[in-house]
């Protein structure tokens, strides 16, 4: 059985970082692309940034390109989201995901079979 667990999240201010983890156990890690999703309150889920499986590849959303780092450690089976710059904006529980069946980064969440519980991260103003 999948398992993934966020950490990381929090409190801080504009302009600040935070860098949130995921923790994936249950299938070989090594063998699926990951990402992180968001979900602020009264809006739908969206897509922040994907990585594939080996770490090659990334993809992020227009809103956070240049601002977030998604990368992977298939050692530690973790996947990372390092937030720079952020905005109040970005408010929203975070979540790590992993796709189905394939290598290769997806954007659309109905490719992500397994998700963690999420973690808060709130940006004041």
């Amino acid at each position: 059985q999948v398992q993934l667990v966020e950490s990381g999240g929090g409190l801080v201010q504009a302009g600040g970082s935070l860098r949130l983890s995921c923790a994936a156990s249950g299938r070989k890690f090594s063998t699926y692309a990951m990402a992180w999703f968001r979900q602020a309150p009264g809006k739908e889920r969206e897509f922040v940034a994907a990585i594939s499986c080996v770490g090659g590849l990334t993809y992020y959303a227009d809103s956070v390109k240049g601002r977030f780092t998604i990368s992977r450690d298939n050692a530690k089976n973790t996947v990372y989201l390092q937030m720079y710059v952020l905005k109040p904006e970005d408010t929203a529980v975070y979540y790590c995901a992993q796709v189905k069946v394939t290598c290769d980064y997806r954007t659309d969440p109905s490719e992500y079979d397994y998700w963690g519980r999420g973690t808060q991260v709130t940006v004041s103003s």
